[in-house]
């Protein structure tokens, strides 16, 4: 296999309403600025993976394609990716092997959603319309009319979690709301930038239990796109490249009750098992220098940390009450603010956090920098009860290399590109 390298990203912010934008305009706006990071022409990607997840949301059916034609991407191969909240990670994961295969050179990843374009006119609101949307992602024939949603198969294993361990309690979500909306602060495009107590999170009204109204995330309209290019590819485009070093995939059985332990986000164990395995980290609690995973839920959070053995089973609970996966811990966990701060534009949102990857280990993250960071991991999670799993290593080789040599690596800032190098791309 070839190694691949994400070589330009861009985002457009992340708004509970783009009124003045179509699904496929946010996308151009995402494509054009990743596009100017890498310091390339449209002409040069090969090949486009898009990542959209739900037709109801954009109101169109292969949405795909009319963005394809709008970007300017005519003939070009591509593929339309859908795994539910996994859609971003799961396309990044095929771009990559689109790269790393040799059948294409520089491939563009491209998330998008309009989560709230499907208004109901009646209420006022978009709300029950999404919430409806979403239920076709449950199975139709016996879960959905059990009355089954998505926050629902989020609190299952969580629920069966709290009985087996105790944990992790209402008090321990709540810090991680705290933590997320906090880090959204630095931001710039995050829909959920806000200072909160925990107990203004304890005192949210209820949605699901155990989950109040701040442990959820929002959903969210919004594109981000990344560039992926092969290595011969990215060292002629770029003097910082972050390198994709593992990655892993996995699909759980549909139904909760058939699967091996539903106190466990068992495809993030199987899928953060075969990106360490490809990225050679033996401990991933001592080896990562942070991660970007899919909160969801503030719950999904802390169990994230125990598929991804950042510490025991029973224990992750103890990582937010301790601060280990705060911005000055040891392991910070959402510096980008995750999906909570940022909202969840559900096809945008891997690709986002694949890119805040890459900003942290090219030194570009500004003021949500995490000190010295050049291993991250990035989850992605979908489907029924947490069934997809999207796991991505993201790594600053040349880091590597000089920090056993006992040198620093000095930071470049601005545009990733070497043409582009101190200017910086204007986020949208």
């Amino acid at each position: 296999m070839r190694k691949v390298a994400i070589v330009g990203f861009g985002t457009t912010q992340f708004r509970a309403r783009w009124l003045e934008k179509t699904y496929y305009e946010l996308s151009f706006d995402a494509a054009k600025s990743a596009l100017a990071d890498a310091g390339i022409d449209k002409k040069e990607v090969n090949g486009v993976v898009y990542g959209i997840y739900n037709e109801f949301f954009e109101r169109q059916f292969m949405p795909d394609v009319y963005i394809h034609n709008y970007i300017g991407m005519g003939l070009k191969p591509s593929v339309r990716v859908a795994t539910g909240g996994a859609t971003g990670g799961a396309a990044v994961f095929v771009g990559w092997t689109w790269v790393a295969s040799g059948l294409y050179d520089i491939v563009m990843v491209l998330g998008v959603e309009k989560a709230t374009d499907n208004y109901n006119y009646q209420v006022g609101h978009a709300t029950p319309e999404t919430l409806k949307a979403i239920l076709f992602s449950g199975d139709m024939t016996f879960e959905n009319p059990m009355g089954l949603t998505a926050a629902a198969s989020y609190a299952l294993p969580l629920i069966a979690h709290m009985d087996r361990y105790g944990t992790p309690t209402e008090r321990q979500m709540a810090m991680v709301s705290v933590k997320n909306h906090k880090n959204a602060m630095n931001n710039p495009i995050a829909q959920s930038p806000k200072l909160l107590t925990v107990n203004d999170v304890l005192n949210s009204r209820m949605i699901t239990y155990p989950f109040k109204f701040y442990d959820n995330c929002l959903y969210s309209e919004g594109a981000s796109a990344i560039i992926l290019a092969s290595e011969d590819r990215a060292k002629v485009l770029a003097d910082n490249p972050a390198w994709i070093t593992g990655v892993g995939l996995s699909l759980d059985k549909a139904f909760a009750g058939e699967r091996e332990d539903i106190t466990v986000f068992t495809s993030s164990l199987y899928a953060g098992r075969d990106a360490y395995k490809m990225a050679d980290i033996k401990n991933p609690a001592k080896e990562l220098d942070f991660a970007e995973l899919h909160d969801a839920f503030t719950g999904a959070e802390i169990l994230s940390y125990e598929a991804f053995n950042f510490c025991k089973p029973g224990e992750g609970g103890k990582l937010i009450e301790n601060g280990v996966v705060e911005m000055t811990g040891s392991l910070p966990v959402n510096p980008s603010g995750g999906l909570i701060g940022c909202g969840h534009a559900v096809g945008a949102t891997g690709v986002m956090q694949t890119g805040e990857a890459a900003l942290q280990v090219q030194g570009r993250a500004e003021k949500r920098q995490v000190k010295n960071a050049r291993v991250g991991l990035v989850q992605s999670i979908g489907g029924p009860a947490t069934a997809w799993t999207a796991a991505v290593i993201v790594e600053r080789i040349e880091k590597v290399k000089a920090k056993k040599k006992g040198s620093r690596v000095k930071r470049i800032k601005g545009s990733n590109n070497r043409k582009l190098r101190g200017r910086r791309v204007k986020e949208r």
